[in-house]
């Protein structure tokens, strides 16, 4: 039980951090990051990047969503679907993140 309440807080935690990226507030990026982007392309970037830490936060909170309930129903098909949301969600939001790094940082580093 401390695992799916440990994991589902920092599913909230990023998605909140994204939802506070996407209106603009690049306050919780990198310094690197937010020293690089123009001050006209701040809140372009903190959407692009908002959204895909959105996406990576709500992927943890589905993922161990169902992890509860199969803890509850046992359905094995559970532990297949899971993972394969949890992956794909990090997969596109990392890349919608980088994607908006290089286009308004020139990198991501």
């Amino acid at each position: 039980m401390t695992e799916f309440i440990t994991t589902l807080a920092v599913g909230i935690l990023v998605s909140v951090l994204g939802i506070i990226n996407m209106t603009g507030n690049i306050s919780s990026l990198h310094r690197y990051h937010r020293h690089r982007v123009s001050e006209e392309n701040k809140k372009p970037f903190g959407r692009l990047v908002g959204l895909g830490t959105l996406i990576v936060g709500v992927a943890l909170m589905v993922f161990e969503g169902l992890m509860f309930v199969f803890e509850q129903t046992a359905l094995q098909i559970i532990l297949v679907i899971a993972p394969i949301i949890l992956i794909a969600g990090v997969v596109v939001g990392l890349a919608i993140s980088f994607y908006a790094m290089k286009k308004y940082n020139g990198g991501i580093f």
